[in-house]
This record gives structure tokens, C-alpha cells and sequence, in this order.
């Protein structure tokens, strides 16, 4: 609705612009040819391409702000859902066979990097190892990098979290959410606080992980499917940035780092061997495994 709002601004723009310009000419041949034309025509004109102006730039940002913001990859499926409204998205099967999304029973891990801005969908089937799903544009989270310690400091976490069943939320406010778990027991061990930390759609954030519309749709009934066939928690793993030797380096100064490393190895250890660590907390530090 908000794209066709967009497309209309854009369109009567256009064309009212058009209209100035061409009143604009002819008032200017007149007064060529000494015929009086008065005043307030002439700002009459002006006013209105000013206003057209402004009005195709609202027309421009309403289109922008819709676009899908989700890196499509060649496993995209416009139609993934079949099933919106009150009850928890379903994915449609018959549509899906032939990408690379999960079927039920698969298990699957999500991984989000701040300062590349993704958030990716892992899967395994079976004693298979896990593979890439398909990777969304994050379309904003707020507060830098860095963890979230405090309710209301505007940030967004850092850390290791699960979601579960009654985690998920099919009428929030915000399209479709579903609760990472902060604080988990790290952010416990610390002091930090914070509530209804969210992976949602709506595209705004204050301390949650917003997606498009489209973008939680998928998400949202990806996680739904495998908590509802068989999976108890799904692993929702946020570093900073891509983990590797060249970025630590670069970060290496940041009052972060210390906590950063703590986190490293999880990172490691997918990368590698493409399994889930096992992660727990001991004296206030994560102990990867």
C-alpha cells in the first residue's frame, strides 16, 4: 500500500511539473511579446513546482523505504508463505522444493553480523553439515557495535541467544517477532538488563534487529517451522562483524575487544567444521567449546 502511495506521489508529481514547466514557457513568451502577465500568476507557478518538488521526493522515499531490503540469492521464492494473519506462518512446500530452504525436522541456526548488516539462515539435515540457507539485509538496528548492558540504552546485543516456541509472537505490533532471549546468562552474570529484545519487521528498531515485512515473513516462518517440528531452541548468534584475522585487527583498539575475543572462537568453530559450539558461562566470561 505504502509502495502504490509512493508511485502515486511520484506520478502526479511528474505530471504537475510538467504542467508549471510548460505555464512557465508560456508566460515567458508573453511577456516577450509585452503582453502583461500579472504577478501572482508568475509565483503561482513557482510555488507550484515547488511543491512538486517536494511531493516527488515524498513519492521517491515512500518507494525506497518499501523496496525489499533482503539480499536475494538464487534460492529466493516470492510466495514462501501461504499463511499470514493470526496463526504462525506456514511454508508452502510445494513452492519451496526446489530452493535451498529447510523441510521440516531440519535444524537450523541464525547468525547476524552488525557492521556487514546480514543476517544469515543456516540448515541441517539430517547428520548433514550445516549450509547456507539464504543471508537477509539487517534493515536497521540501532547503537553501534558493541554489547547492550542497560534497559533503554538504545542498543543492540551482542552475544550468544536461543529462541523458543512461546518466544514467538504472530500479532506483534511490528509485523511478525520473535524474542532472542536477552539477557541470557552472560548478560545476567554482568549486571546488564534490558527486556523484549526482538528480531521483527517494521523496519525501526530501538534496541531489537528490524527486517522488511517480507524479510520476517520468511525468517519468522523458517524458525516457526523448525520449532514446530522437532527442534526445541534455535541458536541466534550476533557478532560485530565478520570475525576473521583482517577485521580483529582493524577492531583490535576498541574498548570492545576484550569481549570480542570471547566471542572469536564460536566463530571459529563454524567456520571450520561447520558445527554449533557448546557454549556456557563461567565467572562472568563464555567458555566456547
Amino acid at each position: 500500500m505504502s509502495r502504490l502511495i509512493g508511485n502515486l506521489f511520484c506520478l502526479s508529481s511528474l505530471i504537475f511539473l510538467i504542467a508549471a514547466f510548460i505555464g512557465l514557457l508560456v508566460a515567458n513568451l508573453f511577456r516577450k511579446k509585452k503582453v502583461g502577465i500579472k504577478s501572482r500568476y508568475k509565483k503561482f507557478f513557482i510555488y507550484n513546482i515547488i511543491c512538486c518538488l517536494l511531493s516527488l521526493i515524498v513519492g521517491i522515499c515512500f518507494v525506497l523505504k518499501n523496496q525489499p531490503a533482503y539480499l536475494d540469492t538464487k534460492y529466493t521464492n516470492n510466495d514462501i508463505l501461504n499463511n499470514l494473519g493470526n496463526t504462525h506462518p506456514v511454508i508452502n512446500q510445494t513452492q519451496v522444493a526446489s530452493t535451498n530452504f529447510p523441510v521440516p525436522g531440519d535444524q537450523i541456526y541464525l547468525r547476524l553480523f552488525k557492521q556487514e548488516g546480514i543476517l544469515e539462515i543456516w540448515y541441517k539435515h539430517k547428520n548433514q553439515q550445516y549450509q547456507l540457507s539464504k543471508i537477509w539485509k539487517i534493515c536497521t538496528f540501532s547503537g553501534g557495535l558493541g554489547p547492550k548492558k542497560a534497559e533503554g540504552d538504545g542498543k543492540s546485543p551482542e552475544g550468544f541467544y536461543v529462541t523458543q516456541r512461546n518466544l514467538l509472537n504472530p500479532n506483534s505490533n511490528y509485523h511478525l517477532a520473535f524474542n532472542i532471549g536477552y539477557p541470557n546468562a552472560y548478560d545476567r552474570s554482568k549486571g546488564y538488563t534490558g527486556s523484549y529484545i526482538m528480531i521483527h519487521g517494521k523496519c525501526v528498531s530501538i534496541g531489537c534487529y528490524a527486517m522488511t515485512d517480507k524479510g520476517i515473513e520468511e525468517i519468522y516462518a523458517l524458525v516457526s517451522q523448525a520449532l514446530s517440528s522437532g527442534q526445541t531452541q534455535v541458536p541466534i548468534h550476533i557478532f560485530p562483524f565478520k570475525m576473521h584475522t583482517t577485521n580483529m585487527k582493524k577492531y583490535q583498539g576498541s574498548a570492545h575487544y576484550a569481549f570480542w575475543q570471547e566471542l572469536k572462537p564460536a566463530y571459529d568453530i563454524f567456520q571450520s567444521q561447520r558445527r554449533i559450539p557448546d557454549i556456557s558461562v563461567h565467572n562472568q566470561h563464555y567458555i566456547v567449546r
